[in-house]
Parts: C-alpha cells; structure tokens; sequence
C-alpha cells in the first residue's frame, strides 16, 4: 500500500512540475550563464552587435521551453548589468545609455518565441533600466541614445 501511495504521489508530482506536457526545455547556451561580468564584456567590445564569447547573441540566451533555473541565472545576471547601466547612464551618460537600450532590446527579441515565459524578466528588466531616484527623467539625449541602443538590440541582439 505505501508503495503504491508513493508511486501516485510521484507520478502526480511529474505532471504538476510539467514534465508530462510534451514540450522539451531547450538549452541555454554556456555563455549566458557566465554571469553579469559576460553581458557588461559583450556590451562594451562591440556597439554594433554584442556577442557573448565572441558567438553567442543575447537574444539567445532566452529561448523558448527555458529552464527556470536557467532563465532565473541569465534574468539576475541581466538585471544586474541593466541596473548597473541605469546607475552610470544617470551619473556619467556616456555609453551606458546605449548599452542599456541595446540590453533590453536583445533580451525582448529573445522573449518573443517563449510564449510568456520570460514575461516577469522583461518586466523587471524594464524597470531595472528605467528606474529614477525622484522620478528625475534622463536627459533628452540619454533618452534618444537608450532608444538607438534598444532597436539596435531588438533588431540584431
């Protein structure tokens, strides 16, 4: 009888889980798990197209059927770096408006296909990339400057 209950018990736990659905996680590439250090290196090496170890775009590192352990490292890593860009962009200005945009924008390319699994990511990286101490809004020129960065990113990211 326990053997039975145990047997029920697991096989209830597989369908809650999902596993039952038919629908394979695919793999995120390594690149991705690298950490923040890996997107801050992409963004800076190259303004037009920001690779992760030279092969990997960001918009791949969210692909659809993710595993949530790993959409939950590639999100912190992501919101970190977005975070990070938001603080200098407000202090300094320079390129970290752009980078910023681009961020964002690779990671809503890559979001399109997961059919609302990288939903919460977006939003909060969103709000990691536009948040404002007092609600001071960026200058007009960070602001044109994040929005190049993010159809670049949304476009080739």
């Amino acid at each position: 009888m326990r053997f039975l209950a145990s047997v029920l018990l697991a096989s209830l736990a597989f369908i809650a889980t999902g596993c039952g659905s038919g629908e394979e996680e695919e793999t995120t590439p390594v690149a991705c798990l690298e950490g923040p250090a890996a997107y801050r290196l992409a963004l800076e090496t190259n303004p037009r197209v920001a690779y992760l170890e030279n092969s990997t775009l960001i918009s791949e590192c969210l692909p659809p059927n993710q595993s949530a352990g790993d959409l939950a490292r590639v999100g912190e890593a992501m919101v970190k770096v977005a975070t990070g860009l938001n603080a200098e962009a407000r202090a300094r200005g320079i390129e970290g408006p752009r980078q910023l945009g681009f961020l964002v924008g690779a990671a809503e390319r890559g979001a399109e296909e997961g059919e609302g699994i990288h939903t919460d990511l977006i939003r909060r990286l969103t709000a990691a990339a536009k948040y404002a101490p007092g609600n001071q809004s960026l200058p007009e020129v960070s602001v044109e400057r994040y929005e190049k960065g993010f159809e670049a990113g949304h476009s080739r990211g």
